[in-house]
């Protein structure tokens, strides 16, 4: 193989300049990046023009960028690429509850709860009460489990999306279970809503006829001692945009039933978080 680049050999040409001093996964990732990307210019014959654009979309992207808006995450989840790097970190048993991605709206220090309070202090939306367990794989309930639970509002906006308009914590809150691992809180049925979409990303999702829908769903953050921290939303079911989630969080096992209780306007959601032993995850 000549050292000079050529069409054929310029994946090899870039990645023998890699030199010895190079960390052995550094040099597995990037070599394989090269490759890869080098693959893809020759499959699509990428032309300058496109390239440009390319740079350009890029650039753009980052000058978006903020303390409070990151677009090149926004980009990698609507590529799908923020949902496999969490599948692949957090692979667990059958019968465990699955991760989703944590998603750019979770705020650290939420009040903690009272079980059976209310998180919504706007006085917007449906009623919903949340309920369920938090157990272990032989479904034996975890006492001192911290539920961390954040939603949008019935407008379909998150507290720090509108400070000043929300009241501070609106739609959110901890709730820490007792030896029966039972917890349960009043919040609102969720709505569906779109993510940014006056960036890039959006030119993006635009050109290649995609919405920038999320379906509704509840987040939730549970963690409890000696065992693996669950990072998911629940899902409400019958939502449109179920199967065509913009940022591809939905997985078939987190899509709980909303329903109305008999005679009475609020609805019921039941969900049980099963947890795992710590180093018990991440298995093939």
């Amino acid at each position: 193989m000549s050292i000079y680049f050529t069409e054929k050999g310029s994946a090899e040409t870039v990645n023998r300049c890699i030199g010895r001093g190079a960390t052995p996964r550094a040099r597995q990732v990037i070599a394989s990046l090269v490759r890869h990307l080098h693959d893809f210019v020759k499959d699509v014959e990428l032309t300058q023009d496109e390239w440009e654009k390319a740079i350009d979309f890029l650039t753009r992207t980052g000058h978006v960028c903020t303390e409070t808006r990151q677009e090149f995450i926004l980009l990698s989840d609507v590529l799908g690429v923020s949902m496999l790097v969490d599948a692949i970190g957090n692979r667990r048993p059958e019968g465990a509850t699955e991760n989703t991605v944590l998603g750019p709206f979770h705020v650290a220090d939420a009040p903690i709860r009272a079980m059976g309070d209310s998180i919504s202090l706007d006085g917007k939306g449906e009623s919903c009460l949340f309920h369920g367990r938090v157990v272990d794989l032989d479904g034996q309930p975890i006492e001192g489990a911290t539920i961390d639970v954040w939603s949008d509002n019935a407008d379909g906006f998150y507290d720090v999306q509108q400070p000043g308009i929300q009241p501070q914590w609106n739609n959110r809150g901890r709730f820490v279970t007792g030896a029966d691992g039972v917890y349960s809180f009043v919040g609102i049925k969720p709505v569906s809503y779109p993510i940014p979409d006056d960036g890039p990303v959006g030119d993006l999702l635009a050109t290649l006829d995609r919405h920038p829908y999320r379906p509704a769903h509840m987040h939730f953050l549970v963690t409890a001692p000696r065992h693996n921290k669950i990072v998911t939303h629940i899902f409400t079911s019958g939502d449109a945009y179920l199967g065509s989630d913009t940022v591809f969080g939905v997985k078939s096992s987190l899509i709980a039933d909303f329903r109305r209780i008999d005679g009475a306007t609020l609805w019921q959601a039941d969900f049980d978080f099963v947890m795992i032993a710590e180093g018990a995850g991440n298995r093939r």
